[in-house]
């Protein structure tokens, strides 16, 4: 099987890779990402928030206010041209319908779109099992006029890479089903992909640089297209036996923030969360400034009275809060987080917000993953690979990847099956390669 691509900064490449940025366009990225937090003439804006944020002085965007203009709630309406089915129409088969063992796009029309009002579109692969893999797509973010208006250099702002991927048969890991060592291989398989720059939370038509020569809409509706599948899959799926919720950078944290809602639906139903390089290593800054633009909050989970936003300050809370809040509520599910130790990526972003060296980020990410576990009770488990590599899941190498004597595949297999311990590279070992990484 090929392999995409390695992405966001682990290359020097000329495109956007399936999950996040190229490496080639790393100067503008840091360029944006410096104007955003430090602010730049008359903006003050600042970037991010568990992996991203999006924020602008001149910004102005549909619905209730916020600092930076107004926000569509949820349910406002997407204007963009891929509302309503786009370009192809509405195709939204029962799962029933799809052939097994293929990969079946669906548009399902409505308010779904992507950043630049393009249409929107998630595919399914039907498995052999009553078990399903719900996969968020990462693939960058944008946040101010700079970084909305690179085109597509710093995150993905449609379906047309994600289509061609998966049309070309490219991806592997665990899109790699006749592969016998993938932990979910004979499970249905429902991909979300990601084109709103937004890490799968936004609901808001925001307009950037309002009035200026780099004015710039963007449609940030993740929440509203993840939605919009999640509905599919509740429908097509009354009573799976298990699902599966995952996704590498900014779908991490796509998984992590619709997890308690998949929990919710299928009460009583086993739900393991898997979030794949996405740490949320960020400056405070960057998510106070920036975060309320994407009108993220009504993503919450506000059923779980410690992340409901009308009655804690979600601009207060990291990244630790979410993942305990969710551990807290569903005691029987199980979340986790995979990293490597030095995530070139993660750490890019880190410090193009101001947050020093790759040391300090380590640090700090060390540190998260353990004041998890330990506000948790047998809930939360991390897996701490070597090197540097930025997401293991959809490459090869997700079957190198061996930690002391535990390989990630197997690793993976047991918290499918119940807890599981954490598992961390130790010493000398973790400055080694990340196992099986293309130089």
């Amino acid at each position: 099987m090929l392999r995409p691509a390695r992405h966001v900064l682990s290359a020097s490449l000329p495109s956007v890779g399936p999950l996040g940025l190229s490496l080639s366009l790393s100067l503008s990225l840091a360029l944006a990402a410096t104007l955003a937090a430090t602010g730049c003439g008359d903006d003050d804006t600042g970037s991010g928030g568990s992996g991203g944020g999006t924020a602008s002085s001149t910004g102005t965007t549909t619905g209730a206010t916020t600092s930076g203009g107004a926000t569509t709630g949820a349910g406002g309406d997407a204007t963009g041209s891929g509302g309503a089915g786009g370009e192809g129409g509405v195709f939204m088969p029962d799962p029933d319908e799809l052939e097994v063992g293929v990969w079946t796009e669906l548009r399902p029309g409505g308010d779904t779109v992507c950043a630049r009002g393009t249409e929107y579109v998630f595919f399914a692969r039907p498995g052999t099992t009553n078990k399903v893999v719900v996969d968020f797509i990462g693939g960058g973010a944008c946040w101010n006029e700079q970084t909305c208006g690179l085109g597509d250099a710093i995150f993905d702002d449609s379906v047309e890479n994600i289509r061609g991927w998966i049309a070309d048969d490219v991806f592997d890991g665990i899109y790699n089903h006749d592969n016998p060592d993938n932990p979910v291989g004979d499970y249905w398989h429902v991909v979300i992909p990601y084109c709103t720059g937004d890490i799968h939370w936004g609901n808001a038509t925001v307009t950037y640089g309002e009035g200026t020569e780099d004015e710039v809409t963007i449609e940030h509706k993740g929440s509203v297209n993840a939605r919009t599948v999640l509905d599919w899959v509740y429908e097509g799926f009354p009573a799976p036996e298990q699902v599966f919720v995952t996704g590498c950078s900014a779908g991490s944290y796509g998984s992590a923030m619709w997890a308690p809602h998949i929990m919710q639906h299928y009460d009583g139903v086993d739900v393991v969360q898997f979030g794949d390089s996405g740490a949320g290593i960020i400056t405070p800054e960057f998510f106070q400034e920036s975060f309320p633009s994407w009108n993220a909050e009504q993503a919450f989970p506000a059923f779980i009275p410690a992340l409901d936003p009308a009655l804690v300050d979600v601009l207060a809370m990291q990244l630790p809060d979410l993942y305990v809040g969710i551990a807290d509520f569903f005691p029987t599910n199980r979340l986790s987080q995979y990293n490597t130790y030095a995530d070139e990526n993660q750490f890019f972003y880190f410090a193009a917000m101001g947050g020093g060296a790759i040391d300090g980020w380590t640090e700090q990410m060390l540190a998260s993953t353990a004041e998890i576990e330990s506000r948790t009770t047998g809930t939360f488990a991390s897996y701490l690979a070597q090197g540097e590599q930025h997401c293991i899941i959809p490459y090869e190498n997700f079957y190198d990847a061996q930690v002391g004597d535990t390989r990630l595949t197997d690793w993976l297999a047991a918290m499918l099956e119940g807890p599981v311990a954490s598992v961390a590279c130790e010493g000398a070992e973790c400055e080694e390669p990340t196992p099986g990484a293309t130089p």
